[in-house]
């Protein structure tokens, strides 16, 4: 058993924990646009740790637990630590971003982070397969850029409460740390390094040209 993962998920347990049960902790430490651009950056951090109820930390983990150890066995320990961290980070920053003006925005989740990992692991490893709702199986590149896709479409429908943005974030943190880490992939996966750009090429566009 990695230390680290555990370790990370143990933090979530016990934070989300404490939030279920204490509403003024969960609204102390949640992401919200307001309180952040008052001056609460830890709010950026601390809101990764918190999720909604159960099911959700259960998915989240469960996520992790699957993909992270490929993170490590290809990166090390510090590299998937760094993928997680700047995951999570990247998904706050781009939500920051796009909220900017929403002073009443929530969120709480460890979803940007997870998202990285299993966008690195995808880089890692993208003829690699995965079980959708554990009956089909799709190539693991496919399944990134179908779920980005998917994300760029949340984000401009906004018609349900998923943090698109923070997925897409930290997606992008995943992809990006994975390169830097490891820029052989450049040219051992360069298709797939090439296919896995295009989902967030689009995403820039459209914000370039007003289009979310």
């Amino acid at each position: 058993m990695n230390t680290i993962l555990i370790g990370i998920i143990v933090a979530n347990v016990l934070f989300s924990y404490k939030g279920f049960n204490d509403y003024a902790f969960f609204r102390k430490y949640e992401f919200h646009v307001g309180s952040i651009r008052s001056g609460e950056q830890i709010r950026m951090l601390s809101s990764g740790f918190l999720h909604v109820d159960m099911m959700h930390l259960i998915f989240n983990m469960l996520t992790l637990w699957f993909f992270a150890p490929t993170v490590i066995d290809y990166l090390g320990d510090f590299s998937f630590a760094l993928v997680y961290f700047g995951s999570l980070i990247f998904g706050s920053l781009l939500t920051m971003i796009f909220h900017k003006n929403d002073y009443s925005y929530r969120a709480v989740g460890a979803s940007g982070a997870v998202t990285g990992v299993l966008y690195s692991a995808i880089l890692l490893e993208p003829n690699s397969t995965i079980g959708l709702y554990f009956v089909i199986d799709i190539p693991a590149y496919l399944f990134g850029i179908l779920y980005l896709l998917y994300s760029i479409y949340g984000m401009k429908a906004q018609n349900d409460n998923i943090g698109h943005t923070a997925h897409f974030g930290g997606a992008v943190g995943g992809y990006l740390i994975t390169l830097i880490k490891n820029p052989s992939l450049m040219v051992d996966h360069s298709l797939m390094t090439i296919l896995l750009a295009i989902p967030i090429l689009i995403l820039f566009a459209m914000a370039k040209l007003g289009k979310l």
